[in-house]
């Protein structure tokens, strides 16, 4: 008797080890009707195989190229923990991805998602999942599959952290950026909704010292708590650029502005041999960018390299079409601005030239 009451104590389950296999079933059937949503032409099947299923012959490509990318939301995570306000941060998720697979010309096809907590809150990976889901339809992409890992010991309690894998595909004489972009090339931007997902540990510390609190109301809008503004979800840009581009229009190159700003994304799109000349009087410098460049003293040059500062996409097209483009754009739902020119580079000079101020 005494010996099964000591196997009966040492019988310890991975409930017991902070595991909760249930939750997690749970969560899946909460979660199936969000992925079922995103279908699109060559994903159809269901969630709970052992890897997600892409028919890439049903999509129409008849020379195509597979284009991968992968991110995460970085430390923009870490305001949505601590204020409970999670149903945004998954439509970030999609975006540093799509926006990184349509610069290169790509749609986006599927995508998955990679959630990781030291104990499953339920409520909250369903309110980020939600999030997962609708970023998924702005891109048009299906969300066929992910993971979720229950880790206790690696997080603390319910804090959790996610990843996103988004895979496109682009016609093989379409990707971009073009060989041909040169001196003359017209450089248009598309407006921001706000920080996106970048800077933010800088953002916090900002924040941190303003002694504003994230529930109070935000300091630079209306309407809305600090956290609120701050967890404006990233824009999605591939529907609007997706139908410019299939127009046939001349768009040579296209940048994401993430982390590095203007300073560091531009001169990824540009041949060596060029330099972009941005005039800063032309970007829509956002609110939430001023205040914190007033409230941490940040100076200008850091502002353009850790923030988009209200551009999150560079579009650079022959001169004769930029009209045309802009209004296409325009048209798609953006707010097109025209940022400058490329010219001819001179020795080792910066890639970025700026003139003007925000």
């Amino acid at each position: 008797m005494g010996d099964s009451k000591q196997a009966k104590q040492n019988g310890i389950t991975y409930a017991d080890a902070g595991v909760d296999i249930t939750a997690g079933n749970d969560l899946v059937d909460l979660i199936k009707p969000l992925a079922k949503s995103t279908r699109r032409k060559g994903a159809d099947a269901a969630l709970g195989g052992f890897g997600g299923l892409f028919d890439l012959k049903a999509c129409g490509f008849k020379d195509p190229v597979l284009v991968a990318a992968n991110d995460g939301v970085g430390t923009k995570l870490k305001i949505a923990i601590d204020t409970g306000l999670h149903k945004g941060i998954g439509i970030d998720l999609v975006a540093m991805s799509v926006n990184d697979l349509v610069v290169q010309g790509a749609e986006p096809l599927f995508f998955l998602d990679y959630y990781a907590t030291g104990k499953l809150d339920v409520k909250a990976a369903r309110d980020v999942i939600a999030g997962i889901a609708t970023g998924c339809k702005q891109a048009g992409c299906a969300l066929i599959g992910g993971e979720t890992a229950e880790m206790p010991g690696l997080y603390h309690g319910t804090d959790y952290d996610l990843a996103g894998f988004a895979v496109g595909a682009v016609e093989r004489k379409k990707i971009l950026p073009a060989a041909d972009v040169g001196p003359g090339d017209v450089i248009l931007g598309l407006a921001s909704s706000g920080p996106h997902s970048n800077g933010y540990s800088l953002i916090r510390k900002i924040v941190e010292m303003s002694g504003v609190a994230y529930a109070a109301p935000s300091p630079f809008s209306t309407g809305e708590s600090l956290a609120e503004a701050l967890l404006t979800p990233t824009r999605i840009y591939v529907k609007s650029l997706l139908k410019v581009l299939k127009t046939g229009k001349s768009v040579k190159a296209l940048a994401h502005i993430t982390g590095g700003g203007f300073t560091e994304n531009i001169p990824r799109v540009l041949p060596k041999t060029t330099v972009a000349e941005i005039n800063l009087t032309s970007v829509p410098y956002l609110p939430v960018f001023k205040w914190l460049a007033k409230i941490g003293g940040t100076p200008e040059a850091e502002m353009l390299r850790t923030f988009n500062c209200g551009i999150g996409m560079i579009v650079v097209v022959k001169a004769k079409d930029a009209k045309a483009v802009s209004a296409a754009l325009k048209k798609a739902g953006e707010k097109v601005v025209t940022l400058g020119s490329i010219r001819q580079r001179k020795g080792k000079e910066a890639q970025v030239s700026y003139s003007g101020a925000l």
